[in-house]
């Protein structure tokens, strides 16, 4: 679209019209075996990956497998402007009870109690070797070379998953930072050539770009994640539930400076 730029001060400001690219926002229903769960407000792309992720990441699968995703459970995808997506058990994961308004960051949280759910659901992440802090300095820099929808609009978050030597095996991107984790664990989570970390003996690491709420380390922890590495902070809460799920939590990555969290002590 064309847009008016604005540059200088006084009488030395200069208007022009320029082209500009936006980042396309819009509302996605998903379902599980055809009943609604949540509408997130999504950038559309890897639809199948963020139903499949948030399905996986908020416990509704109940541990059963996914055997298809597909656009629409009663219409035409396009009569649906492929804005509803329908993940599919065989009706083996537990009925979902729906949640009302969009999914958002940190959406139903309210406390220590449901830190103490995830820990009835999740198992403590397996003690391994740490990463390395120079990997984990790294790693903005790593990701950012790769963010091309970020590089033409500035307007959205991504998350990768990487190794423990720092190679970046997978990244998305979305307006939402929740959705872009989302779609990272669905991508590994239906891609017969990848692994979930949970499923796998190998240490994979999460990086976010924006902060490290306490929803970006229940997703983390839900995946089998051994690090999260976020560019801004944690909240108190996020702190707290990367301790009880022995997950590393790192904030502030920037350069060659950033906070450690969790583990209390290295």
């Amino acid at each position: 679209m064309l847009i008016t730029k604005v540059t200088g001060l006084g009488e030395a400001r200069q208007t022009k019209r320029t082209p500009d690219e936006l980042i396309v926002e819009e509302p996605m229903s998903i379902q599980l075996d055809g009943t609604l769960t949540a509408t997130t407000m999504r950038t559309p792309g890897n639809d199948f990956e963020l139903a499949a992720g948030f399905c996986h990441t908020e416990g509704l699968l109940g541990g059963a497998s996914i055997v298809g995703v597909r656009y629409c459970v009663d219409g035409s995808a396009v009569g649906s402007e492929l804005n509803i997506v329908t993940v599919e058990t065989g009706g083996r994961a537990p009925q979902p009870t729906p949640r009302l308004g969009n999914v958002s960051s940190s959406c139903g949280w309210c406390g220590s109690e449901q830190i103490d759910d995830l820990c009835a659901r999740l198992a403590p992440i397996p003690s391994s070797e740490a990463f390395d802090l120079d990997v984990i300095a790294g790693m903005p820099d790593r990701v950012l070379g790769d963010q091309g929808l970020f590089a033409r609009t500035g307007s959205v978050h991504a998350a990768a998953a990487f190794t423990r030597s720092g190679d970046v095996v997978l990244m998305r991107e979305d307006v939402g930072r929740h959705n872009a984790v989302d779609k990272v664990i669905g991508s590994m989570l239906l891609d017969p050539a990848q692994t979930l970390p949970a499923e796998s003996d190998e240490q994979f690491g999460l990086f976010v770009s924006g902060r490290a709420s306490i929803e970006m380390v229940q997703k983390a922890w839900a995946g089998g994640f051994s690090a999260v590495v976020a560019v801004s902070a944690p909240t108190a809460l996020a702190v707290d539930a990367a301790r009880r799920a022995n997950l590393m939590l790192a904030g502030f990555v920037r350069g060659t400076t950033f906070n450690v969290y969790a583990p209390e002590r290295l």
